[in-house]
């Protein structure tokens, strides 16, 4: 069954992602939990970052509602890269190439300092490469964790989608958050499919998708 386009959907991503349709998702951009027992300064954390439970059968479910020649692009805990590239060649995906978000600033700081953000572009079959590629590494804009406490600049991410999916194709982002990737695909003229567990982002991400739908109805 294809889930409703252009909304938000509370529950658990690979639950949902079951009833979705084989081969229905244009693109697929996401920032899961990185596995890393996060805990911001304010002590918030994340939903199912203290375990790897859901990791294989989230991305396997992914790769299935994928169209074949999509692109995923996933965000992921550089310390669990092992297990986050296990899973997604397990479930199918090739992985093609590596993009680096560089920050001004270190988000935090133990044997290095740590100043960038780092995801995977993941392949689906035969893919045709972009007519115009876009660098791998890429300056963060820092916009605040005031939404979310592992909040993702829609600046970083519009160029991704851009590059990755055509107008009034449909982007899933099956771990949302506060939205940014949808908010960013509504930017582009991107159809999108937003999932979240936890309750207080759904509503969050909502409420983001709902206020760019007017701006851009008053533009």
């Amino acid at each position: 069954m294809q889930q409703p386009i252009d909304t938000v959907i509370h529950g658990d991503c690979i639950d949902v992602m079951s009833r979705m349709e084989s081969g229905s998702v244009d693109m697929i951009l996401t920032d899961p939990p990185y596995i890393t027992h996060y805990r911001s300064r304010d002590g918030q954390t994340v939903r199912n970052d203290d375990n790897d439970r859901w990791l294989a059968p989230a991305f396997a479910e992914a790769h299935r509602v994928l169209q074949p020649g999509g692109f995923c692009i996933s965000f992921y805990g550089w310390n669990q890269a092992d297990k986050f590239l296990g899973a997604w060649r397990a479930a199918g995906f090739r992985p093609v190439g590596h993009i680096i978000f560089r920050k001004r600033y270190a988000s935090a700081g133990c044997f290095l300092r740590y100043h960038h953000e780092q995801a995977y572009l993941l392949a689906k079959g035969r893919v045709e490469l972009p007519a115009i590629p876009i660098p791998d590494v890429i300056d963060w804009r820092y916009e605040g964790n005031r939404l979310h406490p592992t909040q993702k600049p829609v600046s970083v991410l519009t160029p991704l989608i851009e590059a990755f999916s055509k107008p009034g194709e449909i982007v899933l982002d099956p771990f949302c958050g506060s939205g940014s990737t949808l908010v960013a695909a509504q930017e582009l003229d991107r159809r999108f499919i937003g999932i979240e567990l936890d309750v207080a982002h759904h509503a969050t991400a909502t409420r983001r998708v709902s206020g760019a739908t007017n701006r851009i109805l008053a533009a």
